[in-house]
C-alpha cells in the first residue's frame, strides 16, 4: 500500500475529508491528518474532542480486497495497529471490542470505520483518534479516558503518525493475505483480555444484556454467553466491563454464640 499523507492545520473532520477524497477517486493509502478538528466524530454521532496538537486526528482510505462478510474485520485490524503503536511506545494497552483501545481500563484511542461507494468500488475510511495530552479529555470523561502524557513523554503527532501507519500497513497486509480474516481474529485474541471470559454489559439498539464473552465469530462478531446459558452473537454494539459487587462487611460479634465444652 502506497502511503500519501495530507496534513491540515484545522479541519472539520478527517473522516469527512477522507470520504470526500475517496469519492473523488483517491487511491488506497491516502491519509488525512489534522492538528485540530472542529467537528470530530466518534461512533453513534458522538463528538470526539480535538484540541489543537492534543491528540492524533487521523483517517486513511482503504479499498480492501475482501469478501463482503469480512469487511467488518477492518475495525479489529485497526485496533491491532493502534495496540502495536502504543506497545512500541512502552505502554501496556488492551483492546475492548469492538473499537476502543485502553490503558489501565481507560480509553486512550477510538476507531470509526465508515464505508462509501465510489466509481472505483467500495472504499472504507478508518478514522483513528489517540489522546496525546490530558487537556484533550473533558471533565465528564476524566474517569473513563486517559492520554499518552500520563505515562510517557509523548512523541509529536508527526512521529506518532509514522509509527501508526507502519503498524496499520502490516496488519492490513495480513488481513488481505492468505487466510487473512482468521489470522486477524487470532492476532486480536492475543492482544485483548476481552476476547473470552469477561463479564460484560452489552448495549444494543433498544436492548441491554449481560453475559460472558466467548470469543469472536469469523467476521469479528462477539460471542456472548448469557446467564441462562444461551449463546448470543453480537454484530454491533458497545460493551463495558462488569465489576463484581462489593462484598458486604463482615458482621461484628461479641464472642462465640455457644460455649465450648469444658
Amino acid at each position: 500500500m502506497d502511503i500519501k499523507i495530507l496534513t491540515f492545520e484545522t479541519i472539520d473532520s478527517t473522516n469527512t475529508e477522507a470520504l470526500k477524497q475517496a469519492r473523488n477517486g483517491a487511491e488506497e493509502g491516502l491519509c488525512i491528518v489534522a492538528r485540530e478538528q472542529t467537528a470530530g466524530r466518534g461512533r453513534h454521532g458522538r463528538v470526539w474532542a480535538s484540541e489543537k496538537d492534543a491528540g492524533l486526528y487521523f483517517s486513511i482510505v482503504l479499498r480492501p480486497r475482501l469478501e463482503p462478510r469480512y469487511v467488518s474485520l477492518i475495525t479489529l485490524m485497526s485496533g491491532i495497529g493502534v495496540f502495536d503503536t502504543l506497545k512500541e511506545l512502552g505502554l501496556s494497552p488492551d483492546i475492548k471490542w469492538v473499537n476502543d483501545v485502553l490503558v489501565d481500563e481507560r480509553k486512550i484511542s477510538g476507531i470509526l470505520a465508515e464505508t462509501t461507494e465510489t466509481d472505483d468500488g467500495q472504499a472504507v475510511i478508518v478514522g483513528i483518534g489517540i489522546n496525546i495530552l490530558r487537556s484533550n479529555i473533558s471533565q465528564e470523561l476524566a474517569e473513563t479516558a486517559t492520554s499518552l502524557d500520563r505515562y510517557i513523554d509523548p512523541p509529536t503527532p508527526t512521529a506518532l503518525v509514522e509509527m501508526l501507519v507502519s503498524h496499520l500497513s502490516r496488519a492490513y497486509s495480513q488481513l488481505n493475505g492468505p487466510d487473512g480474516p482468521s489470522q486477524i481474529v487470532e492476532e486480536w485474541k492475543r492482544r485483548s483480555t476481552y476476547f473470552t471470559g469477561r463479564n460484560v454489559r452489552v448495549k444494543l439498539s433498544g436492548e441491554t444484556m449481560i453475559g460472558t464473552t466467548d470469543g469472536l465469530e469469523p467476521n469479528g462478531a462477539l460471542r456472548l454467553i448469557t446467564p441462562d446459558g444461551k449463546l448470543r452473537i453480537v454484530q454491533a454494539g458497545e460493551i463495558e466491563m462488569l465489576r463484581p459487587d462489593p462484598q458486604p462487611p463482615a458482621q461484628a460479634t461479641n464472642g462465640p454464640k455457644h460455649r465450648p465444652p469444658d
